[in-house]
């Protein structure tokens, strides 16, 4: 099934897969659904006792995931139960790979039929008080002890869960909202496009949705990064008083210091627009930089 994905994935142009392309797979002649088109998350074929796979649907910009809540303070993703009986064939399937340490994939929707696929996947602890799974990328990890965990790994397992299951979803319905095009220069190659976040997520309004995030080209996002290149709550773009008085070739002069006083290209749909909130906040950044 991973090599199958691996090559769904390879043909892909951005890395997505529809539904219609992970619905089934061939194994040693048998045919076994991947997933299923039902609001069912957890995926068990009747064929087999383990799950294959689990469902995030897609969620609308300006709505926060449920995957986003979903993160315990150890750092470690969760994955809540269908309905709350334990015993529930779906949850005893995700039990059996608790058990057997079996790996999953994860679908995770971007758009409506739309997912990218983390995988291998492994589920190392259950509560059934709380009805949800842990998840993790490392089969090891199976019967860790949450409170156990130093600081460091608690950080590390945040940061894996940021970047493997957050960060690829965020920058997937960043470049959607915004067709793919960077909204200072209106570059429209996506492999050299980035989900810039408007206020970083170590602060409490970094969540990783759509008005938290601007389609930017790589200069444009190193600049935003480093406050070179600021934007006003009204959309409008500012260089930094330094590089607008440096000679620095035609790079800095049309990549940049012609950016002055543009406006963003953004999203016609208004839950997908840059909170102006959130620009404020970063925009107070670019005026405290100097």
């Amino acid at each position: 099934m991973f090599l199958h994905l691996e090559a769904l994935i390879e043909q892909s142009l951005d890395g997505t897969l529809s539904y219609t392309a992970i619905e089934r797979f061939q194994c040693n002649g048998e045919s076994f659904a991947i997933q299923q088109s039902t609001g069912r998350g957890i995926h068990k074929p009747a064929n087999l006792n383990a799950a294959l796979s689990i469902k995030t649907t897609y969620t609308k910009p300006g709505k926060t995931p449920p995957y986003e809540d979903l993160v315990g303070e150890d750092g470690f993703a969760r994955y809540k139960y269908e309905g709350l009986d334990p015993n529930h064939f779906a949850n005893r399937s995700l039990r059996a790979c608790l058990e057997n340490q079996l790996p999953l994939v994860y679908f995770i929707g971007i758009a409506p039929g739309i997912f990218i696929a983390r995988f291998p996947i492994f589920i190392i602890a259950e509560s059934a008080q709380k009805h949800e799974f842990t998840l993790s990328f490392d089969r090891s990890e199976k019967g860790f002890d949450s409170p156990s965990l130093s600081e460091t790994e608690r950080r590390y397992a945040l940061r894996q869960t940021k970047s493997r299951i957050h960060q690829p979803v965020f920058r997937q319905q960043v470049l959607r909202a915004y067709r793919s095009t960077c909204a200072v220069c209106r570059l429209k190659h996506v492999e050299l496009l980035d989900a810039a976040h408007i206020v970083g997520d170590s602060r409490p309004e970094g969540k990783a949705i759509v008005p938290n995030g601007i389609a930017l080209c790589k200069l444009h996002h190193a600049a935003y990064d480093r406050n070179l290149l600021g934007i006003r709550p009204d959309y409008r773009v500012e260089i930094s008083r330094t590089l607008l008085l440096e000679v620095d070739g035609p790079l800095l002069k049309h990549g940049l210091q012609e950016m002055n006083g543009t406006t963003l290209t953004v999203p016609s749909a208004k839950n997908a627009k840059p909170d102006p909130n959130r620009l404020e906040i970063r925009y107070q950044d670019f005026l405290n930089a100097g």
